[in-house]
């Protein structure tokens, strides 16, 4: 095997495709990608715009860059996910043969504290869930998505792209299109689907004036909700309710997961519930509930 003489802009477009159409990744993600990788680009062209070749880029030019990065004040949060991005980026070099050794092989990423996300009580969770007007549509209609978001754990933005047909009131399921356009059967609370039977039922028609709408959940004017538009909602929510926390619609995502393990639900479960493609991800909520544990121990035991 030879090297291959590939300039790395080349390669980072090559990269971004297999991203795009064999991998499936959202816009959003390789744009991510896209970004991250060009910013070690330039760093490698240096003022005079080299030409860079991937088959040249040794670790120590590497670290280097997270060095100088480290020194300008940028937060290692950002410098995991472009170590991160490198990463990816020469597995896929390494497989398509242009490089034969993959120089960020034996690069630690750097020590990121990760944060815990906001979760509700069940008695917040009740709280905030009382807080819609149920006299009218509007009010309906905003009981039915916090019922839907904290009965399937469902990301924001798989709630406000389903389809009425996705919805299967009998059998307590939604059919979830999620993250690299995966599609999932996500299982329901009979609660949200009674709140939503009603949604359906008694002001969905309303809401629509007249037009006609795949979307499951409207806005006043009859189209789909927007992502600030429902954040707007549940944070108004979150006032009117009194709530101590820093809210979003992920709370209500955070909190299911924690109250199900709380309850005793398996690890594996929850991945699957929430769509994730690594159990990893999932883990963080183990932490979230060994602090429960705590709490509940030293609350209760005699010596606690």
């Amino acid at each position: 095997m030879v090297w291959d003489m590939k300039e790395m802009q080349e390669a980072i477009e090559a990269f971004v495709q297999y991203l795009q159409y064999e991998r499936g990744f959202s816009e959003n993600t390789w744009v991510s990608y896209q970004m991250d990788l060009e910013e070690v680009r330039n760093y490698l062209q240096g003022d005079e715009k080299r030409p860079v070749y991937v088959n040249e880029i040794q670790p120590d030019d590497i670290m280097d860059f997270m060095l100088l990065r480290l020194d300008l004040g940028v937060q290692r949060t950002t410098l995991a996910r472009e170590l991160s991005s490198l990463k990816s980026f020469f597995k896929f070099l390494l497989l398509e043969g242009w490089v034969l050794d993959n120089p960020t092989a034996n690069l630690e990423t750097p020590k990121v504290r990760r944060k815990l996300p906001s979760v509700l009580t069940v008695e917040e969770i009740n709280l905030l869930l009382s807080c819609p007007d149920i006299g009218k549509p509007l009010g309906i209609r905003d009981r039915a998505m916090l019922e839907m978001m904290y009965g399937s754990g469902l990301r924001v933005s798989e709630l406000l792209a389903l389809h009425v047909r996705d919805f299967n009131p009998r059998e307590q399921f939604l059919l979830c299109m999620g993250k690299g356009e995966k599609e999932r059967i996500v299982p329901v609370s009979h609660l949200a689907v009674t709140w939503t039977q009603r949604y359906l039922k008694e002001a969905r028609r309303e809401l629509l004036k007249g037009k006609r709408s795949e979307y499951l959940f409207l806005n006043t004017r009859g189209g789909p909700m927007t992502r600030q538009g429902f954040y707007k909602i549940i944070k108004g929510y979150a006032r009117q309710a009194n709530l101590q926390v820093t809210m979003s619609p992920h709370t209500l995502r955070h909190s299911l997961a924690t109250h199900l393990l709380e309850n005793g639900a398996d690890l594996r479960a929850v991945q699957e519930i929430l769509g994730h493609a690594d159990i990893s991800t999932t883990q963080i909520y183990t932490h979230l509930n060994n602090a429960h544990l705590r709490e509940v121990y030293h609350k209760c035991h005699p010596r606690g």
